[in-house]
């Protein structure tokens, strides 16, 4: 897919973290000679609402969407739920409403594991999101799906 635009949906609870795959983000769609939108929300059980509001618009302006933010396990079973919930919720508006997403909530033990994926000189997984959500663009373009 020439130029494809793309929403960045990011989860701002770790906002360094936040930031460093946003980085690797834009610089994968950038590299892909995308264009790109960004906007936070407070967790990450908010990003599929939010992409889910993005593709209802009369307007159909994303060609994929880059879902970004980090769940540390806590002390609590809160982490079991948002990164369950989270990544059904994704994976619903993939299967169900044919978007092109690209999956980067890492969920991690510690902030050691979530820098080492989140950094854009080891996993970078912003970049890894970006690049999945631009080639389901290009597969949804490929068989002729349309919003």
């Amino acid at each position: 897919m020439a130029n494809p635009h793309i929403l960045i949906v990011e989860a701002r609870f770790y906002a360094d973290l936040a930031d460093e795959l946003a980085a690797g983000a834009i610089e994968a769609v950038e590299a892909a000679g995308g264009t790109w939108d960004r906007i936070d929300v407070p967790g990450a059980l908010e990003i599929p609402a939010v992409i889910s509001m993005a593709d209802a618009g009369e307007t159909k302006q994303y060609d994929g969407y880059v879902a970004l933010g980090c769940v540390i396990r806590g002390e609590t079973s809160h982490y079991d739920y948002v990164c369950g919930e989270s990544a059904r919720a994704l994976q619903d508006l993939a299967v169900q409403d044919l978007l092109a997403v690209g999956n980067g909530i890492l969920t991690v033990e510690d902030h050691d594991q979530a820098w080492a994926r989140a950094d854009r000189k080891q996993k970078n997984k912003g970049a890894d999101a970006a690049n999945a959500a631009i080639r389901m663009a290009e597969v949804k373009s490929q068989f002729g799906v349309t919003d």
